[in-house]
Parts: structure tokens; C-alpha cells; sequence
């Protein structure tokens, strides 16, 4: 997982989302969790993301760098890498909140492949990890099993 934030890359405060989303990751059943890789946002999350996929993470979540800001480039440095988006979880994470956080609509984060890896972007606030989560943990296992060529469960 990685976390993209100038200012906790540099020092400045630690990387409170990026811990929590590793406890969430493993309490979803992620059986080996990395992480966080705190790094600056922009071509240092590109970086970072091509390197987990060639390392072959069945999984990379990012926390961080979805805003509206300049400096908010992961969405950008992610489509650099994906091969595929899938909307329906970027989408999905959007609305997870929004009643309560009606701010929640204004992330620009994607969902999407590379090679056999699913990358999501998540926000970097807390809540929105939470949340984010809350979304991604009944489907990660599902959703891998399909990257990696799996069939539908028949019921």
C-alpha cells in the first residue's frame, strides 16, 4: 500500500491514514500486508505503483492525493500504470458517505488493473479510508480471483 503525502513524506506529521488502512487491509483477510510506503505525491506514486506491480501484489491500495488540490496527483500517475479502470469501485467509494460527508463526491480517485493487480485509490482522510474499506473489503477477494482469470461463483 501507499500513502501519497508531501507533507508526511517529508516529516512534517506522521502517516495516521496510511497505518489505519493497513489494519483494515489485514482485518479483510489480506494475508500479507506491505505498507505503508509513504512517498510525495506525483511521479513518486507512478513509481511506487509500477513497482508493486512488477513485485506482483495481487492488491495495491493508495491513501492520499485524490483532492482537487495542485498538488493531488494520484489519480493522474495511477492511470499511468492501470490497463483497465473499473468505475463501478472508484464510484462505489464516492458514494460510500455521502450523506454525511457530501464532500466525499469531490474525490478523483480511480480503480483499476495492471497486469494482475488491482489498484485503488483511496482518500487520504481517515474517514474516507473507512469508508473506502468498507466498500473494498467484501469484494477484494472476488475481485482478484477474476483478475487472475477466476470463474463466477455459481450459487
Amino acid at each position: 500500500m501507499v500513502t501519497a503525502s508531501n507533507r508526511a513524506a517529508a516529516g512534517v506529521y506522521p502517516d495516521k491514514s496510511g497505518q489505519l488502512l493497513a489494519g483494515l487491509l489485514a482485518e479483510a483477510g489480506c494475508e500479507q500486508v506491505d505498507g505503508p510506503r509513504v512517498v510525495p505525491d506525483g511521479e513518486p506514486v507512478e513509481t511506487a505503483l509500477r513497482e508493486g506491480v512488477r513485485e506482483g501484489y495481487d492488491v495495491i491500495v493508495t491513501t492520499g492525493g485524490t483532492g482537487l488540490t495542485p498538488q493531488d496527483l494520484t489519480p493522474e500517475m495511477t492511470r499511468r500504470v492501470i490497463e483497465r479502470e473499473i468505475p463501478g469501485i472508484a464510484e462505489a467509494v464516492r458514494q460510500a458517505n455521502r450523506e454525511k460527508v457530501p464532500t466525499s463526491v469531490l474525490s478523483r480517485g480511480l480503480a483499476g488493473q495492471a497486469g494482475t493487480t488491482l489498484i485503488v485509490n483511496l482518500p487520504g482522510s481517515s474517514g474516507g479510508v473507512r469508508d473506502g474499506m468498507a466498500i473494498l473489503a467484501p469484494i477484494l477477494r472476488h475481485a482478484v480471483d477474476q483478475i487472475k482469470g477466476g470463474d463466477h461463483p455459481r450459487h
